[in-house]
């Protein structure tokens, strides 16, 4: 093999490999290895617990140590093949694949997927108590954070909200010295051993600020109490607080990842391509959300077209005479129909779970009509699309606009 050919060959399975290890729910061998490797995580962890048990450690060591070694060597090579195809990911992309590689290695979710195998390794060079060991093992918990996008969302707010929650640590700091400090006045005299110090009066505030109160620790005196009081109180404010902070926060980022994944959708058909934000903001408006249950018909062959269905979950596949093809989250079919009234040239049914976002053709012809401007781009755009002219009699799912819309590993799945 030449060396041009080999380096082309290396170069795709090194794609094939980042697209597996970091690809959607579209790519039917990432969602087989996603689901091993949660498996070994959770096999791992709740291993490592029982291990802890005298009685399970003794009976089952091998098959502890069975999965130990399984999980370790799976979470290695995951390990280095993320490494090696790092220069695939879009972060990297404008550096060389050295560079792309230390980036990646000094990365956080790097750093979790080294801390997952790392322990066992240490353990044979180092005669550290074990129970160190085992803390480490159990990290590998964090790894699911990579699998689970609402955890990666909740991180993505705690890093967006980081200058807030610093604030709020500074008031809770804040609070615990004011009151350690006027307790340890107040209260010296009565309860030397226990208010002696302000470090010694921090322990009470502390716990009372964040209404812990375990109670070994009371005041004696009247300005003692009073104080306690205001602390109580104190507490319940700024406990509010960071749970405020990151409701809100969280509400807002899955409200601005819906946006921005239904824009994408929109901007992405063919027909609306020619609209500026004003115009794809608008058709926005109009979309209506419905769930569909798996296996249900969303559209017959030869019922009346009247909408166009845009997938922001799940999956659906559309039976065609020669053959099936399945579209995914962020695509899109039926959008002919919004402007032409045709006939449904196949059954499209939903193979998962789905939700669609469904554009009725009277709501477009509507906002058409009420903004020449976005009816004018539209019918630009169909008028460029002398492709379709030969078929726009047969309906709005036609082979042509599935094939624009679906890569050619789900046509050849399906």
């Amino acid at each position: 093999m030449k060396e041009p050919d080999r380096r082309r060959g290396l170069a795709l399975w090194r794609r094939r490999v980042h697209v597996v290890l970091d690809g959607g729910s579209h790519d039917h061998v990432a969602r087989v290895i996603h689901r091993v490797l949660i498996g070994l995580i959770l096999l791992s962890v709740i291993s490592v617990i029982f291990e802890s048990v005298p009685e399970y450690g003794d009976r089952f060591a091998v098959v502890f140590d069975a999965i130990e070694y399984v999980a370790v060597a799976a979470f290695t090579l995951e390990y280095i093949l993320r490494v090696w195809c790092a220069p695939e990911h879009a972060l990297y992309a404008d550096r060389s694949p050295m560079a792309a590689r230390l980036a990646f290695i000094k990365s956080g979710w790097a750093l979790i997927d080294l801390v997952a195998f790392l322990p066992f390794y240490l353990s044979f060079y180092f005669s550290t108590e074990l129970r160190v060991f085992l803390m480490l093992r159990l990290l590998r918990f964090f790894k699911f954070a990579r699998y689970s996008p609402g955890i990666r969302t909740l991180l993505a707010v705690i890093e967006a909200e980081r200058k807030a929650l610093l604030a709020w640590l500074i008031l809770l700091f804040g609070a615990v010295l004011f009151y350690s400090t006027a307790m340890h006045l107040a209260e010296h005299d009565a309860q030397p051993e226990k208010f002696g110090t302000i470090p010694d009066a921090m322990w009470w505030a502390l716990e009372t600020v964040t209404t812990v109160g375990y109670g070994e620790v009371t005041p004696l005196t009247v300005i003692g109490k009073l104080i306690a009081s205001f602390a109580m109180v104190t507490g319940f404010l700024l406990l509010g607080l960071p749970v405020g902070i990151l409701a809100t926060a969280f509400a807002e980022e899955i409200h601005r990842r819906e946006f921005v994944v239904t824009w994408t959708m929109v901007a992405s058909v063919p027909l609306f391509r020619g609209l500026d934000a004003a115009g794809i903001a608008e058709i926005m408006r109009y979309l209506r959300a419905q769930s569909i249950p798996r296996g249900a018909v969303i559209v017959r062959k030869g019922d009346p077209a009247h909408s166009m269905y845009f997938i922001a979950e799940g999956q659906v596949e559309v039976e065609l005479a020669h053959d099936n093809v399945r579209l995914g989250e962020g695509q899109f079919f039926g959008e002919m129909a919004v402007l032409r009234k045709t006939l449904r040239t196949a059954d499209v049914r939903a193979t998962a779970r789905t939700k669609l976002l469904i554009l009725d053709a009277y709501d477009l012809q509507t906002l058409m009509k009420r903004n020449p401007e976005v009816g004018e781009a539209i019918r630009e755009v169909m008028r460029s699309r002398s492709e379709l002219a030969t078929t726009e009699r047969r309906g709005d799912i036609i082979e042509e606009e599935l094939a624009e819309q679906a890569p050619s590993e789900e046509v050849d799945e399906a």
